[in-house]
Order: C-alpha cells, then structure tokens, then sequence
C-alpha cells in the first residue's frame, strides 16, 4: 500500500473511532466538528544540497486543537509520511494529551525523507532548515507549539532544533521550552529516553492487575509470568520490552523489519540486542531462536500480551483473525485498523488503546516543558530537605525502640528522591489514574464495548469542558 493510501486509512480509522465515541455524548454538532477536524496544515517544500547535487524536501507540521495551548506532538523522519498520516497523528495527540490530563492541544510533524540516506551533516541542515521554516509561520515556540522526537529522530535533531530556535530569538528567557526530548545538558529531563515504554509497562500492569478483566479473557491477575510478543525494538518497543521482563513477564518473541524470531521458553532481551548489533543490525540467527517465515508471522505467535511497538496499520482485517494474544498493547500510534478491531472484539482479545498506553511520552515531555519554564531541575530544591527530614525521624526512632538502623536500612528510608524517580513517580501516577477513569466510563456506559471507545469519550468530554468554559459553545 502506498503512503498516500494509508495515510487516508489511518485518518479514517482516527475519525471512524471518534465517532463512535461520540455516539455517546449529547453535545451538539457544531461542537464535535469542531473537536475532530484539525485546525491548521502547514505544508511545504525547501532544497538542501545533498553529495553533488540538490534534493527538495517535503515537510509538514499539523496542529489540530487549540484548545490549550501550546500544541504539542512529535516530529518523524520517514519516506513514508503523508499529509494525512500526520494530520491523524495529530488528532490522536490531542486526544491523547487529553485522556493523560496534560494541558496541550495536539500537533505533529513529519519529513518525507529516509534518515539512513543523509549524512549526519546533510541531516542537520535538513532539521535547521525545518525549523527555520517553521519559525517563520509561527508553527513553533514554547507557547505555541511544541515538537518532539518520533520515529526516525532523537535528542540529537531536537538539540539541533532548540539551538535553531534560539538563534532565530534571542533573548527569549523560555527559548528552550520550544521543544522537548532534548539532552539533558540541553534542558532535556532524566526519564525522557525510556518514557513511552515505561509508560506502556505501567498501562500494561495496571490492566492486568484487574481480576475481574483478566478472568473475562481467560487470564490470571498480574504481568508477572506473563508471555508478551514485541513488534520493533526502537525505542519504544526496548524500553517496553525491558520494563515488562523486570516486572516478570517473558519475551517469546520479537519481530522488525528484518523478520521475526520465537523461544517458547523465553529470549534474553540484552543478549539479542548484542547480536543484533554484531549481526550487521539484524537479530536473525538468534542463538536457541527460532527465524520466523517473517515479521507478520510474530504478530500471529501464541501468547498472553501482543505488544505491536513499531508503525501504524499493523494489524489489519487481513491478519486479525489468526491474532492469538489475549491482551494487544498499542505501543505504536494507530497499529489497528478499525475494521481488524471489530474482529479482534469478536475474538474477545482486549485492546489496550494507543491513545492511552503511549502517551508516556507525552506526558514527560509535559514535564520537561515545566522544567524549562521553571528553570530549576526538578528535586533540586527539596530533595535534602527531605533527606535530612527522614534523618532526623530515623535517629528518634532508634533512640526510642534501642535499635540501629543498618546503613542499606537507612539508605532506603531516607533517600531523596532524584529527578529521574520524581519523572517515574509522576509517569507512574498518570497512568495508574487515567487508566481507572477510562476502565470507569467503560463500565458506566450502557452499550460500550472496548477501553477504545471508552478513551475516546473521555478525551471528548474533556476537550468539550473546555470549549464550553471559552463560552463557544453556551
């Protein structure tokens, strides 16, 4: 399927959810239209000089709710994007902000290139002269609009995007709030690199820690001894990954771009990423694995979790039907097409929705952004405090009870917390709480099926509110 094409399916997907959804409100026409479409496109062509001669790039940014400001939403890499592709991106942003209770609107940005293509010098020229272009349209700023990384980009483009955007305003205190998943030396938060997939471990864990939904699928309660299959290891899907084998789940297998292998008995995530990189980047041959015919063979192994981790339209009405997971974790934006979730429900297999399950990354970038506005890391002001608080408490209570502390003791009572533990604590809290409010509607509403549905009338809800309190709509 061409771009184009799926970028068109993909929207359609976004939209056929949320009207779904709205079926289930009450709020006028006018105000779900207003909620659904997105606001501005901003479409555009540069030249960069690439070996001897000269390439002209596409590019978009998308901004699709201003309902809060700025909008926030990642940048892509990929010979793939579209216009449409990205404007479904962006929709599902601003609901996803929404559902997490982060006060962004939703935004996305893509460049039609394949990164692997372009030297890092020709890369950088191609980030600075997006960026660039951008600033002039007013499409970013730290209370405008607010990129990120996405597939095929990382701190370094974002770094180079921040550096940018100050040049072009100097003197802007805020400047480096214009973008986020930057270094650290940059402004950048500890607990950014692994957000998504932790986010979609403690989304995982919390839906299966109900025994009530468990049972209904024919499972037993908690991640722990749990199978899980993960589609791409890039960023998301490692760190997904790797949360999910310390929780106590088990990897029986992996699929990428390369192909798709399989251990009933477990693979060591560690020891595949260590081949893969002596393997010339491919994970084929994996000592004690299994090759797959290929990677859309993994999707169909047997096991409890599907954890599709890679690009959107993954799992289609051509492949739902031999899905063997009970539980399919969104770890990739859009992976299921709406009419392969209609078979996926009659299969009683339980989505945990993408719109939820990644939106760690949004989330800590929300916390980076504050960090920037604050200027201050956080933990830096309390963390001593707190420290010698418990010290202090520590030393009342063993002269009341006669009984020392060890030092590992102490350690673990008194310890401030860091940065990174704030960002996993916070992280944590979003997800354990948004998950209830979702799982609430979904059992509160008459009719409703899916945790889809139920996230999608929650992001409704929330976005309406705050039209109706702008006085838009009476």
């Amino acid at each position: 399927m061409d771009a184009e094409k799926q970028g068109r399916n993909f929207l359609a997907s976004v939209d056929h959810y949320f009207d779904k959804a709205a079926a289930y409100t009450n709020y006028p026409d006018g105000l779900l239209t207003q909620i659904k479409i997105c606001n501005s496109v901003y479409s555009f062509q540069f030249p960069i000089k690439k070996g001897n001669g000269y390439e002209v790039v596409t590019a978009w940014r998308a901004e699709h709710s201003h309902h809060k400001l700025p909008v926030k939403g990642g940048i892509r890499y990929s010979e793939h994007a579209s216009s449409d592709e990205v404007v479904a991106l962006a929709t599902l942003m601003s609901y996803k902000c929404a559902v997490v209770d982060v006060p962004f609107g939703g935004g996305k940005g893509a460049i039609k290139i394949n990164p692997k293509e372009f030297t890092i010098e020709e890369l950088e020229k191609v980030t600075r002269r997006y960026t660039s272009e951008l600033i002039k349209k007013n499409f970013i700023g730290p209370a405008i609009d607010v990129p990120a990384p996405d597939y095929g980009t990382g701190a370094r483009e974002m770094a180079w995007i921040a550096d940018t955007y100050q040049v072009f305003n100097p003197g802007q205190i805020d400047a480096l709030g214009c973008v986020t998943g930057k270094t650290i030396p940059q402004g950048g938060i500890r607990g950014r690199n692994e957000a998504t997939g932790l986010g979609v471990f403690y989304g995982l864990r919390e839906a299966c820690d109900s025994e009530e939904d468990m049972k209904a699928i024919g499972l037993t309660k908690g991640i722990d001894g749990k199978t899980f299959v993960v589609q791409g290891l890039g960023n998301v899907g490692y760190h997904a990954a790797k949360f999910c084998i310390e929780g106590g789940a088990v990897m029986v297998g992996v699929a990428e771009y390369e192909g798709g292998i399989y251990n009933k008995n477990g693979i060591d995530l560690e020891k595949l990423m260590a081949h893969r990189k002596q393997n010339n980047g491919s994970m084929m041959d994996y000592p004690g694995a299994e090759n797959l015919p290929n990677r859309e063979a993994a999707l169909e192994l047997e096991c409890d979790i599907l954890i599709p981790a890679a690009l959107e339209n993954q799992i289609t009405a051509a492949n739902a039907g031999r899905i063997k997971a009970k539980i399919i974790g969104e770890g990739a934006n859009g992976p299921i097409t709406s009419d392969a979730e209609d078979i996926l429900e009659v299969k009683n297999i339980m989505v945990v929705p993408d719109l939820y399950l990644n939106a760690g990354g949004v989330t800590v970038s929300y916390f980076e952004w504050l960090k920037n506005l604050s200027h201050v890391r956080f933990g830096r002001m309390e963390k001593r405090f707190v420290q010698n608080t418990f010290d202090r408490l520590i030393e009342y209570v063993e002269s009341a009870t006669e009984r020392p502390l060890t030092s590992e003791e102490k350690n673990r009572i008194a310890h401030g917390a860091d940065e990174a533990e704030l960002v996993y604590s916070g992280l944590e809290e979003t997800m354990i709480t948004s998950y209830h409010q979702i799982r609430e509607i979904l059992k509160q509403t008459k009719g409703m099926t899916n945790l889809r549905t139920a996230a999608f009338k929650n992001a409704i809800d929330k976005i309406a509110t705050c039209y109706f309190e702008l006085g838009i709509f009476p």
